[in-house]
This record gives structure tokens, C-alpha cells and sequence, in this order.
């Protein structure tokens, strides 16, 4: 394995170009809704004070690979959790393992990219974005953001008013405001937290807002009553059906006939909407993460 590429926490963060992360993520997730994708169930196992996931998948034309994560708390920032592992690709037609990247930037990209993709189940651009968080996920979507929707207005919120401030000046259009002004100001909103509890009110909502939730890997992010009224969207079935961490928390107990697969709307095969409450559920999915693997190891 002497040709094989070890890409360290830096040079994987590198070479994730935003707009190319997204435009594989959308082939994923269409491949995905379509069946094409060969990905298990994911496994975790759970230690005392957080758990391991496993993630194999093939995404044709994409390639294949897997991926370890660890979920723990971060012990410099309590409340916050972090995912540290690595991606290892391989080679779809012989097998040989090409390149060992660091999952912890690529999760946060290729998630990123997946919520950003969201915003598509509706028919037309949002107004002013709210993005709910302070950590590595929050400042990985508002790169994204900034990436390929710099003009669109950002309201940047989360416990701590001063992480706040610093991540809204690393955008060229953002602000803050508390967590509940932010959601009543926009009609987009990202939750990227590692809440256990819900931080987003369904009272707080603007008519035909559009969430996406990536956090909530310990508990629920958005509460029942958004669940509840919301149109629902995951990158796959499983999100409904799995229990957590494979699937969503906020989706346990949900007719698995209300989730309509992202891909679908992106692949063309479902319609967008407009003027309805819309939430795109995250949890993450093997594909995406072959996905951000091989735009990095494209270079």
C-alpha cells in the first residue's frame, strides 16, 4: 500500500472544496432516493461516555468507502459533542485502499453540503438565514453559506453571544441575535447543535420557514409540535425507521409515508413546495461521506 494518500485534519479540510462537496453530495442523495446506493445499516458501539459508528457505502461513479467516527463530548466546550475518526477509500473496481482521510472535517463539510442542498425542497430562494450554533458544525455551514449563497443574510445565534460574534464575522453578510430572535427573523433555518432538548419552538417559526437539523445526535433538536406540522425530508428511510443514532430522535414514533427522501426532490422526482412548513432531518448517511472522499482525493 505504498501509493496509498493519508490526508491529516488540515489537508482533507483543504481539499474540500465547497461547491465541488456539493455537487457530489447531490448525486449521492439522488443516488440514494433511487436505490442505488449499497450501504448496511449503521452500527455503533456505545462506551461509557460516548459511541463508535461504522459507515461502509458504494455510491456508483462515486466510489467506496467507510467510516469510523467516534461521538464524545468535547471536554474543552461542555454541551458540545465532537466527531473524530477517519474515511478510508477504496478503489470500486479492485478493491485497493487509495487514501485515509480525517472524518472530522469531512463530516462537518459533506453535512453541510446536505443542508444546504435542503433548501431546494422549496420553490424559491430564502430571505434571511438563521444559522443555531457556535461549533465546528455551525462554522461548517456558514462556510458553505458563505461559499455558494454569499448574498443571502445570516443571523448567527447560540449560547454564547461572543462565539456568536466571532463566527457571524467570518461571513460577509451575517449578524446575531439571540437564539429565538434569529428564528423569527428568517425563514431558513440551520440547527446545528449538539442539544439535547429542542432549541427551536414551532411558536418562533414564520409561516412556510424552512428547517434543517443536523444536530441532536444526544436528543431531540426541534420540538413535536414542528415535527408535527412540518412536511418531512431525510436522506433516507431509515432516519424514521432506525432508532437513533442510526436514526433521528425527532423521528421515532413518525409514519415513515410522511419522509420524503431529499434526493427525490433534487433528482427531480418529487415537486418542491412553497408556503409549508418544511424540515429536512439529518442524520448523516455512508453515501455522503464517499461522496466528500472523493472530492478530496480528486484534489
Amino acid at each position: 500500500m505504498s501509493d496509498l494518500l493519508v490526508l491529516d485534519k488540515a489537508t482533507t479540510a483543504a481539499a474540500l472544496d465547497p461547491q465541488r462537496v456539493l455537487d457530489a453530495v447531490a448525486v449521492a442523495l439522488v443516488a440514494l432516493s433511487r436505490g442505488d446506493v449499497s450501504a448496511p445499516p449503521r452500527i455503533a458501539a456505545q462506551a461509557p461516555a460516548g459511541l463508535l459508528g461504522a459507515m461502509p457505502a458504494y455510491v456508483p461513479g462515486l466510489g467506496l468507502a467507510a467510516k469510523l467516527v467516534s461521538v464524545f463530548g468535547d471536554p474543552g466546550h461542555p454541551g458540545r459533542s465532537r466527531h473524530l475518526g477517519l474515511v478510508a477509500l477504496f478503489d470500486e473496481h479492485d478493491g485497493r485502499p487509495l487514501a485515509v482521510l480525517d472524518a472530522e472535517p469531512l463530516t462537518a463539510v459533506r453535512t453541510a453540503a446536505s443542508a444546504t442542498l435542503s433548501l431546494r425542497v422549496r420553490g424559491r430562494r430564502p430571505d434571511r438565514v438563521a444559522v443555531i450554533g457556535t461549533g465546528l458544525q455551525a462554522t461548517a455551514q456558514l462556510a458553505m453559506l458563505a461559499a455558494v449563497e454569499p448574498r443571502i443574510p445570516v443571523v448567527v445565534a447560540g449560547r454564547d453571544a461572543g462565539r456568536a460574534r466571532d463566527l457571524a464575522a467570518t461571513h460577509p453578510n451575517a449578524t446575531t441575535a439571540s437564539i429565538e430572535d434569529a428564528v423569527r427573523q428568517a425563514d431558513a433555518v440551520f440547527c446545528c447543535t449538539g442539544a439535547r432538548e429542542p432549541v427551536v419552538r414551532r411558536s418562533w417559526l414564520a409561516p412556510g420557514a424552512h428547517v434543517s437539523s443536523v444536530g441532536g445526535s444526544h436528543g431531540h433538536e426541534l420540538d413535536a409540535q414542528t415535527i408535527r406540522d412540518a412536511l418531512l425530508y431525510a436522506e433516507w428511510a431509515g432516519a424514521a425507521v432506525s432508532a437513533p443514532p442510526a436514526g433521528a430522535y425527532e423521528l421515532q414514533g413518525i409514519d415513515p409515508d410522511r419522509i420524503v427522501l431529499l434526493g427525490e426532490v433534487l433528482g427531480g422526482d418529487h415537486p418542491t413546495v412553497d408556503d409549508r412548513l418544511t424540515v429536512f432531518k439529518s442524520t448523516g448517511h455512508g453515501a455522503l461521506d464517499v461522496a466528500a472522499a472523493a472530492v478530496a482525493y480528486a484534489g
